[in-house]
């Protein structure tokens, strides 16, 4: 199997079809990487904040709707971000567990939480492997209903692209997040004729 080029990947198609749900307002990037998803958000006409620990990532992504903040979530320094901020925040492929009290918090009542990582059964796909960075079944289920988010859409299984991987994917919302606007068919292709 031949490594992923990170830098030339689309957006998840997870965050893709829920992005769409996001109110308007800005957009919190988790650990953004190469901004696909910072991309994809600005594109909705969302302000977005990209944040990663790596200034080398952050380069080429300010401007046109997105700023960029360089920092160390895992170094001890306090979560930069007041309750309430986010219409929407978005985290793939990183998992850090003491950090899910604050995403949650951060959001507005009315905000969307876009999350996607590797769960447990990885281990057999390459890295990551370390169970540390690897989702026990239904954590994500249990870490948005402790942070009072409603669940909107779960999946935990196998997949395939961009490269065979075990995941967890949840769309979770605040709870004044009227779930009659979660129009979860909204991307769906039709065949008529």
């Amino acid at each position: 199997m031949s490594p992923v080029n990170m830098m030339n990947l689309p957006p998840s198609p997870w965050v893709a079809r829920f992005a769409p749900l996001a109110k308007e307002g800005e957009v919190l990037d988790l650990a953004c990487g190469t901004g696909r998803h910072s991309r994809l958000l600005a594109g909705l006409g969302h302000p977005v904040l990209a944040l990663d620990r790596k200034p080398e990532a952050l380069a080429a992504l300010a401007g046109a709707g997105i700023a960029t903040m360089e920092y160390d979530l895992e170094d001890g320094s306090p979560w930069p971000f007041e309750a309430g901020r986010f219409a929407a925040i978005v985290v793939t492929n990183y998992l850090y567990r003491p950090l899910f009290a604050h995403l949650a918090a951060s959001l507005r009542p009315d905000g969307i939480l876009i999350y996607e990582t590797f769960a447990q059964g990885n281990q057999i796909y390459g890295k990551p492997s370390n169970p540390d960075f690897l989702l026990a079944p239904g954590e994500l289920l249990a870490l948005a209903a402790h942070g009072g988010l409603q669940v909107l859409a779960y999946e935990d299984g196998h997949v395939e692209r961009p490269h065979p991987a075990q995941v967890q994917r949840l769309c979770a919302a605040g709870p004044a997040y009227a779930k009659t606007e979660a129009r979860l068919d909204h991307i769906v292709v039709r065949n008529e004729p």
